[in-house]
């Protein structure tokens, strides 16, 4: 929800098409023409690496660029879209629960650490008691940026947190405020608190690098891997050769992974989870979530 991850920031048109340019549906199978591939940031060069690659093997790619993480989604569900690649497990989990969808991961692609970021203070330590932080809104990666911010020590969280936790879970005897801000916001916020949490699609945007976190979490930790990126799909194509080939050449041209790389700044851990565990991971979360409803 890579990221976006968790993936890339910018809107850059040339590489992408808009949705509503899209002619037919991507339920027709990608034998009826391309194969439409929903991002958040098609701008960033190795998608166009990635496109060239899938040409060299015969597949003819399109990408649809979005600028919100709520789009990509009902976008695949409708038919807009063949696949989609913007998020990790949590977030499609939240979402398959919350609108009653099937969407299934076919296939990982990096986790990204999620990082806490400053204009005004140069680490955790420097910032003031009473002080505000901005997190993400969006519920899946409000509770990983809540849980950066209680392994800093900047907050405390109702029954130690989990990837539920919100902002009305942050007990009062914590160090800072938490205030809760539309993802591509929190970037733009920076002047007017004294950190934010800021996913890795808007890090570059905001003339940052993604050295400059003065926080984030651990991606090689065993729990993270309901934070693992993926490519989505529709049920019934989980199996599509086609889909299927799409994620190898994702995971396995050379081009396209040291571009990943570059566009994180070398923070992506590559994956190849397989995807028997991405469906176990997704399946825990949506019984979690049903849980807690």
């Amino acid at each position: 929800m890579s990221k976006k991850h968790l993936t890339a920031a910018a809107l850059v048109l040339p590489l992408a098409i808009m949705l509503g340019a899209c002619a037919g549906t991507a339920a027709d199978g990608a034998s009826d023409g391309p194969v439409r591939i929903g991002v958040v940031g098609a701008g960033d060069p190795y998608w166009e690496t990635y496109v060239d690659a899938a040409a060299a093997e015969g597949i003819e790619v399109e990408l649809v660029d979005f600028s919100e993480y709520t789009q990509p989604n009902p976008a695949l569900t409708a038919g807009e879209l063949d696949l989609n690649q913007f998020q990790h497990i949590v977030y499609l989990a939240t979402y398959n629960v919350a609108s009653d969808e099937d969407l299934v991961p076919i296939g990982s692609t990096a986790i990204y650490p999620l990082g806490l970021y400053s204009s005004k203070y140069d680490s955790v330590e420097d910032i003031p008691a009473g002080e505000t932080v901005a997190v993400s809104n969006d519920e899946s990666n409000q509770a990983r940026g809540l849980l950066v911010l209680q392994s800093a020590g900047l907050i405390e969280l109702k029954d130690g947190g989990s990837i539920f936790s919100t902002v009305a879970d942050v007990l009062p005897e914590s160090k800072v405020k938490v205030q809760a801000l539309d993802a591509a916001l929190t970037a733009t916020s920076l002047p007017d608190v004294a950190a934010a949490i800021i996913n890795n699609d808007f890090v570059a945007d905001a003339g940052l690098s993604f050295a400059d976190a003065i926080a984030q979490d651990d991606p090689s930790d065993p729990n993270a891997l309901p934070y693992v990126n993926i490519f989505a799909a529709r049920a019934e194509d989980a199996d599509d050769e086609t889909y299927l080939k799409l994620v190898e050449i994702y995971q396995d041209t050379v081009a396209v992974q040291d571009g990943v790389q570059a566009a994180s700044g070398d923070t992506a851990v590559l994956l190849k989870t397989p995807t028997a565990d991405l469906l176990t991971s997704l399946q825990d979360v949506e019984a979690d979530i049903r849980a807690q409803q």
